[in-house]
């Protein structure tokens, strides 16, 4: 796809950012009040998400504030529900700085019962309501939870913790008809509660941690990072106010699970921020997405990038442009179909961020240009990497180096007062995210764990994850970069591109695991990869899937895919090997296997 003509795959140029800025004008008033909230915003001020509900309450009580399948709550109907949310928890004996678990799907209960525990200064975990058995313990056990808000809804996965002898002991208050031995059911509960604003809630300071985020555990048992009022509110300022900068008349509709930051500090951010309303959706689907959309009457949405994919790939339709849509917000939509999404869709304003649930900063594209995850005016840097070490590099003064504008590193984050580094409740697991004594001695900065390209006018843009990316023939191959040159090869749907061993030889081949709409033509493929991509990062081996592993925000899932490889014994799905630099593919077979183990393969 061609790049657009003011902003290329590497640089931001000026005329775009002026433009950008006068096109951005026209909402000056929001973006001014998103920067006088990030100036004034302390982490020891006394400004909170509950304080800023109540507020919101206080000041618009009729304006809708929550759309669920049909029903409506307006401003003061979701403080109040909350309001019964704490004080119900209060009776249970829930303090400031106790951990209440929510075990629920997207509904709107998750929403009033996550604001009514943040009222009591305490701390929302949000569960993976996907998860189970074990690696639901490992989340509890993480965040040790003194009571839990369970919906029926997630009966199995509960039953799955229940089952396991050696697991947290916690109180239960089940939302449903048939609460299990020892829950207590939460409605009538609710019912009996004071809807009244609970005491307390404006002497709650920013610092106070207020939500556990869950990583998504593509590699491993998930880490629980913390989320404090204070960067949710620089979130709601930054990525909402200045970025989106949605009115008192919009609306944000939002199907990603509760439990990840786009939807409980982006989408809920942006909308109280701007006293708009929320639409929440149970689920994605890429089928009903749009028409959800109308229904709702949604004006803006929050999005990931695999789901601007997934609408990508639905049949075109004549109704692709009916909608009121005109912005949306999220990350991860790649640059090779941005332009298409937005012509396609006819949405004007791509409000594209770059953040982690445990990062200190966020980039927010707010001048509107393509393909950029936008800019940052907090300290930060990209820094020369080693993808073999999977290190950072050091000059010989032992401090890290920039790269050139244009040039590709690692992202990190200055660690100071203004921008401190929550962590994890785990605080080895913290640590391992630091970096010391970077450009002098004694600094702090944070591992992004990312590699992104400096695109000037402090701007970049996102290329891969430290570990996605791997070294063949002496050259970096980023995964992002290759999955890309597969759209738009006819018959296929997806691509997951990943490094993987081969014997005796030094580095990653580069491997695609494809879902296809058609067809494998083996010759066509490589035809169209050797047009596209330098010959080093042309995939040496493709396996074919029925379907992708994915994570519940639609990342894939790499690792048995790197551990299992080319492996015929491991693999039962159609695997093919590019035989030369110059052929095509051709089904792998046993002596294809014997030559590989042996390191008599020259592919």
């Amino acid at each position: 796809m061609a790049a657009s003509p003011d902003v290329s795959a590497d640089r931001v140029t000026l005329p775009a950012l002026v433009r950008g800025a006068f096109a951005g004008a026209r909402s000056s008033p929001r973006l001014a009040r998103g920067l006088w909230n990030l100036a004034t915003l302390r982490p020891g001020s006394k400004r909170s998400i509950g304080a800023l509900l109540q507020r919101q309450a206080k000041k618009t009580p009729h304006a809708i504030a929550l759309v669920f399948e049909g029903q409506i709550w307006r401003y003061a109907q979701l403080n109040a529900w909350a309001n019964r949310c704490a004080h119900v928890l209060q009776q249970r004996g829930v303090v400031a700085g106790d951990t209440v678990g929510i075990l629920m799907e997207n509904r709107p209960l998750v929403l009033a019962a996550a604001l009514g525990i943040v009222k009591l200064g305490a701390v929302a975990a949000m569960l993976n309501h996907q998860q189970r058995g074990e690696v639901l313990v490992h989340s509890l056990t993480l965040t040790g939870p003194k009571l839990m808000l369970v919906g029926e809804e997630c009966a199995e996965a509960w039953s799955s913790v229940t089952a396991i002898k050696k697991r947290p002991r916690t109180a239960v208050l089940w939302d449903g008809e048939q609460a299990p031995r020892g829950a207590d059911r939460l409605a009538p509960l609710l019912s009996a509660a004071p809807s009244g604003n609970p005491r307390g809630v404006e002497s709650i300071t920013a610092s106070s941690t207020c939500f556990f985020i869950f990583t998504s555990g593509t590699t491993g048992l998930p880490k629980a990072s913390k989320m404090t009022h204070y960067r949710w509110l620089r979130g709601m300022a930054g990525l909402g106010q200045m970025g989106l900068r949605l009115t008192a008349q919009d609306r944000l509709y939002c199907c990603l699970p509760l439990y990840h930051n786009n939807a409980l500090t982006v989408s809920l951010g942006a909308v109280l921020g701007a006293g708009a309303s929320l639409a929440l959706g149970r689920k994605f689907s890429a089928s009903r997405f749009w028409d959800e959309v109308r229904a709702s009457d949604a004006t803006a949405f929050c999005y990931i990038g695999e789901l601007c994919r997934y609408l990508m790939n639905q049949p075109p339709s004549a109704k692709d442009r009916h909608h009121r849509v005109h912005a949306m917000i999220g990350n991860g939509l790649r640059p090779e179909i941005w332009a298409d999404f937005q012509a396609r869709f006819g949405i004007d304003n791509v409000s594209e961020f770059y953040g982690a649930s445990e990062s200190n900063l966020a980039f927010v594209n707010g001048f509107n240009l393509q393909r950029t995850a936008g800019f940052c005016p907090m300290p930060f840097a990209v820094v020369r990497f080693d993808p073999d070490a999977e290190q950072p590099q050091r000059g010989v003064d032992g401090h890290l180096q920039t790269v050139a504008t244009g040039g590709v590193g690692l992202l990190i984050t200055e660690v100071t007062d203004r921008t401190p580094f929550d962590g994890y409740t785990d605080p080895k697991a913290s640590e391992a995210k630091l970096l010391r004594d970077v450009f002098k001695p004694g600094d702090c900065w944070f591992n992004t764990g990312d590699l992104v390209r400096d695109q000037g006018y402090r701007h970049i843009q996102f290329v891969d994850r430290v570990g996605d990316t791997f070294r063949w023939k002496g050259e970096n191959v980023a995964t992002t970069e290759v999955e890309a040159a597969f759209a738009g090869i006819s018959g296929i749907e997806q691509a997951v591109v990943y490094g993987v061993q081969v014997p005796h030889t030094e580095g990653r081949a580069g491997m695609a695991a494809l879902t296809l709409s058609g067809p494998f033509d083996g010759d066509a493929v490589a035809r169209a990869l050797s047009r596209r991509l330098p010959a080093y990062a042309v995939p040496v081996f493709i396996r074919i899937k029925a379907e992708q592993e994915t994570t519940a925000t639609f990342k894939y899932r790499k690792v048995d895919l790197k551990r299992q490889g080319f492996d015929p014994a491991q693999v039962s799905d159609p695997l093919y090997v590019r035989g030369s630099a110059t052929g095509g593919y051709q089904p792998l077979t046993d002596e294809h296997v014997q030559a590989l183990n042996a390191g008599q393969w020259r592919g």
